[in-house]
C-alpha cells in the first residue's frame, strides 16, 4: 500500500538510511526515529504512522518497552520488530507485549517489503474488511465488523490488528475447528518467522484475557484438544447473535 507512512525506529544510522531508501523507493513515506522516546512522540502525534518497524536495541530503552507502552496507550497500528537475535525467548516476549511479527536480521529488502505490505493489507486493506457479516454478539461482547470495533459491557476493547483479525475469523466461522497452521495462514497471511504454534497460542490467550469471563476456563474461544481452536456458542443458547 504505497503512500502509507512507515516509522523506522533504528539507532544505527547506516541501517536506518538503508531502510528509508528502500521504503521510499517503493512509494512509502518514511519517518526515522533513533530513540524509543522519539518513536513514541511520533506515534502519539497527529497524524501518526500506519506501521512501525521497531528495532529491539535502542540507546534509551528497549524496543520491548516501546511496544508495551504503545499498546497500553491503545495504539493499534501494526508493529514489526527488528532483531539480530534469532532467539525464541525474544520472539515470544515481543508477542506477549503486542508485536505483530518479527523480522530477523540480516534480511533482504524484498522480504522486508513483503512483510510491510502484508501487514498493511491485513490491518487496513481487503483482509480487514467484513465478509457479509456486520455484527456478532455473544455474552456481553459485540464485534462490529463494519466498523472494526469490539465492545464488552458497553466499553471499547483495545485489540491489536492481529488480535482483531484472529477474533474476526473465529466468530464468523462458529463451530469450525482450525489448527494453528490454518489460523497462521489465514490471519497472518504468510509464513511468520515466529514458531506458528507459539504465535497463535499467545494471541488466543490475549483474546481470552480481554473477552472471556474466566480466561482460565474459556466459554467461547475454546481449545479442541489435539487439533486447535474454535469459537463455540452451542453451550450458550440464545446468547449468540450473528447479523448480516
Amino acid at each position: 500500500m504505497p503512500g502509507e507512512t512507515i516509522l523506522v525506529v533504528e539507532d544505527e544510522a547506516a541501517v536506518a538510511r538503508g531502510l528509508e531508501y528502500g521504503l521510499k523507493a517503493e512509494g512509502f513515506h518514511v519517518v526515522v526515529a533513533g530513540t524509543g522516546a522519539r518513536a513514541m512522540e511520533i506515534v502519539r502525534g497527529m497524524p501518526g504512522p500506519q506501521l512501525v518497524l521497531l528495532d529491539i536495541r535502542l540507546p534509551d530503552m528497549s524496543g520491548f518497552d516501546v511496544c508495551k507502552t504503545l499498546r497500553e496507550e491503545g495504539h493499534a497500528l501494526p508493529i514489526l520488530m527488528l532483531t539480530a537475535r534469532d532467539e525464541e525467548v525474544d520472539k515470544v516476549l515481543g508477542l506477549e507485549l503486542g508485536a505483530d511479527d518479527y523480522i530477523v536480521k540480516p534480511f533482504s529488502l524484498r522480504e522486508l517489503l513483503s512483510r510491510v505490505r502484508a501487514a498493511l493489507r491485513r490491518a487496513y486493506g481487503e483482509l480487514a474488511s467484513a465478509a457479509g457479516v456486520e455484527r456478532v454478539s455473544f455474552a456481553d461482547v459485540v464485534v462490529d465488523l463494519g466498523r472494526m470495533r469490539v465492545e464488552r459491557a458497553g466499553q471499547t476493547v483495545l485489540l491489536t490488528p492481529t488480535e482483531y483479525r484472529l477474533l474476526r475469523h473465529l466468530v464468523t466461522h462458529p463451530e469450525q475447528v482450525f489448527n494453528r497452521d490454518a489460523l497462521l495462514d489465514v490471519v497472518w497471511g504468510y509464513d511468520s518467522s515466529v514458531d506458528s504454534q507459539r504465535t497463535v497460542d499467545v494471541h488466543i490467550r490475549h483474546l481470552r484475557e480481554k473477552l472471556e469471563p474466566d480466561p482460565a476456563s474459556p466459554a467461547w474461544i475454546v481449545t479442541v484438544r489435539g487439533t486447535g481452536y474454535m469459537f463455540t456458542q452451542k453451550d450458550h443458547p440464545g446468547r449468540f447473535v450473528k447479523e448480516v
